[in-house]
């Protein structure tokens, strides 16, 4: 396996209660080896208007080659018309670990 096929997926929640169940459920079907949240400020437009809202980051540590399935569960759980659901590639990273999030991830 390439180290490009891992990849931190970023995903904003309006709650930290949201946050918690996509990031247990992520874990439990094994699509995510660990995921690791945060309160965050954010600034951003929708339908026409600026808004400013404290939500929750979700960094998904995964295999990339999973990301259709991942997105498709993320959606089925999120409260937001239009989540973000990015992914960004490691480029680089500790073999142990990139290895660990293979053996987690099925």
């Amino acid at each position: 396996m390439d180290n490009t096929d891992y990849g931190i997926v970023m995903v904003t929640t309006a709650s930290q209660e949201e946050a918690e169940k996509i990031a247990s459920v992520l874990v439990e079907v094994k699509l995510a080896a660990c995921v690791s949240f945060s309160p965050i400020n954010s600034i951003y437009t929708w339908q026409g208007k600026v808004n400013k809202d404290q939500e929750w980051q979700l960094f998904i540590k995964t295999d990339l080659t999973r990301f259709p399935t991942l997105e498709a569960k993320i959606l089925e759980l999120h409260s937001y018309e239009v989540p973000e659901i990015i992914a960004l590639p490691i480029l680089k990273g500790h073999q142990p670990y990139l290895q660990w999030i293979a053996q987690q991830v099925s």
